[in-house]
């Protein structure tokens, strides 16, 4: 399984440089070598054809990018330019141990620099493993490094099922078919930072400030995410613990008609992913071994599991009027989802 670590880098002043003529020469060449291709009918190049002041191993990566380009262009005859600046380099050209060297064009010589980096314990884990292409790109003022990376996926032979319930108030109720319950992130959090970046925008957009907004979403953006990210680890790692083999989790294709929330929340749904969640959850469990399911969501947060019943729950509590049967409704919802069948053409 192939999965892409990303991680920030800090450059000198100088590196700075280097990266920001290299990337712009990376992307100009590419555009060059695909036209020359329209024009010439021909793809086979070496880095002795390119006349650009790149490294030879980054000119060979170049022609790879630039083929790629021309053969989506042969097929859908729609021509693709490269904008935002970019370089790759292959796994031979670039090392990773308390920097990250890989080689640039310094006075017309191929040379190498060492770059420091931000890498997580979890990240420097990953790139324990086959370690593929280097991505180097420059957002939001930040310098990014992206690499490939091919992870062996672990085996699982356990038999416990655990059905997983995402929300607003409660962001994620897990319940596990031997019995255990845990409630996942703080709804009362995120509705508060929702509501300060909304407050925000606000004042910003009635001073004009429109840079101002973007940047304040782009944060709001990346605080959900990592929201996301947190919760997904914890949740695989309850799984882990209660040797869960299936996650099961509701089919989210569309999301307004599956969520259990009012209308004055509806419009959270923009803003608060249960799809992103989703495929986190998806992703991790994955690596662990774990298989992760979707069910059709309807009336799980209605059926009562004990008799079939079908109930409304007040506010946050379920009680089935034929049974008796009561717990919280998320709760109720996560234990529907354990014990409902399978999507159709979703595993």
């Amino acid at each position: 399984m192939q999965v892409t670590v990303k991680f920030k880098i800090l450059p000198t002043k100088e590196q700075e440089q280097y990266l920001k003529e290299t990337l712009n020469e990376y992307i100009s060449t590419v555009n060059n070598i695909v036209q020359s291709m329209i024009n010439n009918r021909h793809i086979k190049l070496t880095s002795k054809d390119i006349e650009a002041n790149l490294p030879s191993a980054v000119k060979n990566q170049a022609i790879q990018d630039a083929k790629s380009v021309y053969k989506k262009y042969k097929k859908t005859k729609k021509l693709s330019i490269l904008k935002k600046p970019v370089c790759i380099w292959n796994n031979q050209n670039y090392k990773i141990n308390d920097c990250l060297s890989f080689p640039v064009l310094i006075d017309g010589k191929s040379q190498r620099i060492k770059v420091k980096m931000l890498l997580s314990d979890y990240q420097k884990q990953q790139l324990n493993n086959k370690l593929g292409s280097l991505r180097i790109s420059k957002k939001s003022g930040k310098w990014i490094a992206q690499i490939a990376v091919e992870v062996i996926e672990k085996q699982n032979n356990n038999e416990n099922i655990m059905g997983i319930d995402l929300g607003l108030k409660v962001p994620a109720v897990a319940v596990t078919s031997n019995g255990k319950t845990k409630f996942f992130g703080n709804g009362r959090q995120n509705k508060y930072i929702r509501r300060k970046y909304k407050t925000l925008r606000q004042k910003l957009g009635k001073a004009k400030k429109l840079k101002k907004i973007k940047q304040i979403a782009d944060k709001e953006q990346r605080w959900m995410k990592d929201q996301d990210h947190k919760i997904s680890r914890q949740i695989v790692n309850f799984a882990i613990e209660n040797n869960v083999s299936i996650i099961r989790l509701e089919n989210l294709t569309n999301i307004r008609n599956t969520a259990r929330t009012s209308r004055k929340n509806e419009k959270n749904l923009h803003t608060w992913s249960f799809y992103r969640l989703a495929k986190f959850i998806e992703y991790k469990a994955n690596l662990e071994g774990v298989k992760v399911e979707y069910v059709n969501p309807q009336y799980t947060s209605q059926r009562c599991p004990c008799c079939g019943e079908l109930n409304k729950a007040r506010d946050r509590k379920y009680v089935c009027k034929a049974c008796g049967f009561s717990t919280h409704r998320d709760r109720l919802g996560a234990m529907n989802i354990m014990l409902a069948p399978v999507a159709d053409g979703v595993a």
